[in-house]
């Protein structure tokens, strides 16, 4: 009889948190790689690019209130809990802006693209990954991610699709979205590229791959109950 693995016990709201700061952390380490940062904030960085005054994390604020709205759309329903993945949105974009300050992240110190090819790939490999994991994380906690993710995964549990498989489709939506921006803003490719391309067809994957081994070896529950309950309403 094989033996049962014992899980190890973690609460959600730290995964949410360590979610939340890896995911941050993540873009602005595809971003100083400059392959192409993933087709979700491929729009937010091109209108940060093409708007001066508006800095990376303000810019995901605009692009994400829009997913916001199209998701009340589609569930054809508001909650006022629905806006905890805005104030999420709000935390992140704060957090990825902290991250561009150190000097290894920042535009104006190291601009994107600038390091050694080596360094770069290996930037690209370890972003890439910490994306889907901290995205995955997300996924196993109670609280809402920040809007994009909370949308993947309010409509695939709405329609009864696999959220991995939905996500996908996302992903590439956004990407064809984001090479229509490119074009339309500065008139040809820039800021996305060919790590743009892949993520859109692995990070689904990775994520699930993530997914499956947290599963296996961590239980995620609520430190605060009555808090969950309210998200589950």
């Amino acid at each position: 009889m094989q033996k049962k693995t014992k899980k190890i016990k973690l609460p959600s709201e730290v995964v949410y948190l360590l979610g939340l700061v890896i995911l941050a952390l993540a873009v602005a380490i595809l971003t100083s790689a400059d392959f192409g940062v993933s087709m979700v904030v491929a729009p937010a960085y091109l209108l940060s690019l093409k708007v001066d005054f508006l800095t990376f994390g303000q810019a995901e604020y605009v692009v994400q209130a829009i997913v916001f709205i199209l998701l009340c759309v589609i569930l054809k329903k508001f909650k006022p809990i629905y806006l905890f993945s805005f104030m999420t949105c709000l935390i992140y974009g704060a957090v990825l802006d902290l991250w561009r300050l150190l000097p290894a992240f920042n535009p104006a110190v190291t601009p994107p693209g600038s390091n050694p090819m080596w360094q770069r790939i290996v930037m690209f490999i370890i972003g890439v990954i910490l994306t889907s994991f901290s995205v995955a994380l997300f996924y196993k906690t109670y609280l809402y991610p920040q809007v994009y993710d909370f949308f993947v995964k309010a409509v695939a549990e709405k329609y009864n699709l696999k959220v991995y498989i939905f996500k996908t489709c996302g992903d590439i939506a956004m990407l064809i979205l984001s090479v229509c921006l490119t074009f339309w803003f500065f008139g040809g490719i820039k800021g996305i590229n060919f790590g743009t391309l892949i993520m859109a067809f692995v990070n689904g994957a990775i994520i699930g791959f993530f997914s499956k081994i947290f599963d296996k070896y961590f239980e995620f529950s609520p430190a605060f109950k009555k808090l969950a309950k309210i998200f589950d309403a």
